[in-house]
């Protein structure tokens, strides 16, 4: 057999018999052996390693980060504080795709500047499994580039320093000059041009962990489950932190954003300790609302991608906002199990409640899956539920589906429901395996292009038949490469 097998540990069910069968079916249908391994390798890989993008404003920290991801994605503004919808982006470099979270958009001077940039830099390093560190190279280093060096020797990830800015060889003794930080060799770079881009990123996969460095839940196997209480601003995340704690551990205040820090809370519950993250928004200032809108959302993204849960509240008395559903978008994308809490559910009358129906089934249709509990924060009221619908989705997120039970379905799905002819052709799902959990992670091989369409359907018939429940689940199809079968 070939070496390059796939283990148990990595793959459960997918034993040394189980594996034989599996490639000589491949084999059979016509799939390259070292295509097959690669692609079951690749989804088994779980979360993506995470790179921040810190530094002090306009150093030209999102110009670098549109020049990695190939898109004109990130906001891109002189004026510190520009509101941006998303913090986290899918990068590729050399054939590795990792996680980046961009830290553009810094208030300046809201509580002193280097209360400031440690605010911002904490949260996203806290989350990253290595950091680059973006420095204007015809500046040279100051005393906020000072106090970001500070932090990251506290926080010891892996460190690439970007001289930005160098625009050509006259500029490169300006970017020699930040030896002096002690963060290692200078990377010479212009983001706006991409000069020396290319160098930089080859340091940051030298940097980056094949996989993330954490582990799931902040903490060894068998330690307490992590829970992120994610949700915008005044929905009460502290009050619900306070209720199950049975004590005021975190500031509860009616303005908006009253938590500044995240705060880790081990909390027993339904006889079991858990791990509760409170994310709720930082402390509000009128003047700064746009700044602390993106604070909260760099925090929430940083707690999210600690977490094994997202616990995401919505305040059942307000219609659901394109903020909720941006919310819950970035924890589908980040792959974590799911929970939806109705908070403030007492304070409904009837009118408000089939309204309610109707916007979730409407508005928030994209995770009909995930568990659903109605709570009050405030009265305490059904928060018995929060424990089982935490533990259903942590056992659809580990749920795992023998290859050869797999394929069974796949055939008896593809017999009954086959794909729509387009082009004359009618592409066909020949075999498939899941090739990890924490979320399921499937991959299908194909004898043409799958639609999204016909994807969705088949997610739709896995969750029928294998449960799946308060759990995403990816699915990467592969073609067969048109050479004929083998014999």
């Amino acid at each position: 057999m070939n070496d390059h097998h796939i283990s148990d540990d990595e793959h459960g069910e997918l034993g040394e018999a189980e594996y034989a069968q599996f490639m000589e079916l491949a084999a059979e249908e016509g799939f390259d052996i070292d295509d097959v391994e690669d692609a079951i390798e690749e989804a088994g890989h779980g979360p993506l390693p995470v790179l921040a993008v810190v530094g002090r404003p306009n150093v030209g920290k999102s110009t670098l980060v549109n020049r990695i991801i190939g898109r004109r994605e990130a906001v891109v503004e002189d004026k510190p504080g520009v509101t941006r919808d998303r913090v986290t982006y899918e990068a590729e470099w050399a054939g590795r795709r990792f996680k980046l979270v961009d830290t553009g958009g810094w208030e300046q001077d809201v509580l002193g500047i280097d209360a400031s940039v440690a605010a911002q830099a904490e949260y996203a390093i806290d989350a990253a499994d290595a950091v680059v560190f973006v420095v204007d190279a015809t500046v040279g280093a100051t005393d906020t580039d000072a106090a970001v060096v500070r932090l990251l020797r506290k926080a010891g990830k892996p460190v690439v320093l970007c001289a930005n800015k160098v625009d050509g060889p006259s500029a490169e003794a300006d970017a020699a000059m930040l030896w002096s930080l002690g963060l290692g060799e200078p990377h010479p770079v212009s983001a706006l041009h991409g000069r020396g881009t290319g160098d930089m990123l080859d340091a940051v996969i030298e940097a980056l962990p094949d996989a993330p460095a954490q582990t799931f839940g902040g903490a060894a196997p068998g330690g307490p489950r992590r829970i992120a209480l994610i949700g915008r601003p005044n929905v009460g995340k502290s009050s619900l932190l306070n209720k199950v704690a049975r004590e005021d551990r975190v500031v509860v205040n009616e303005l908006a954003g009253t938590t500044r820090d995240p705060v880790d809370e081990l909390i027993e519950l339904g006889g079991v300790t858990w791990k509760f993250v409170d994310t709720a928004g930082i402390r509000k200032r009128v003047h700064l609302q746009q700044g602390a809108d993106y604070y909260a959302s760099l925090r929430t993204a940083a707690a999210v991608e600690k977490a094994e849960v997202a616990v995401i509240l919505i305040d059942a008395g307000e219609s659901i906002s394109v903020q909720d559903q941006r919310i819950v978008t970035m924890a589908v994308d980040s792959g974590r199990a799911i929970v939806v809490a109705y908070n403030k559910w007492d304070t409904l009358d009837e009118e408000r409640r089939y309204y309610l129906e109707r916007e979730i089934e409407t508005e928030l249709a994209q995770i009909a899956w995930a568990p659903r509990v109605n709570v009050s924060a405030a009265t305490g009221r059904h928060m018995e539920r929060l424990v089982p619908a935490i533990e259903t989705a942590l056992a659809g997120w580990e749920t795992r589906v023998p290859t050869g039970r797999l394929n069974a379905f796949l055939g008896e799905l593809v017999s009954s429901h086959p794909h729509p002819v387009r082009g004359g052709k009618q592409p066909r799902i020949l075999f498939g395996t899941q090739a990890g959990t924490k979320p399921p992670r499937f991959v299908l091989f194909a004898s043409g292009f799958i639609e999204h369409g016909y994807r969705r359907f088949v997610e739709r018939r896995l969750r029928e038949e294998f449960g799946f429940e308060g759990t995403p689940i990816k699915i990467s199809v592969r073609v067969r490469e048109k050479r004929g079968r083998k014999k």
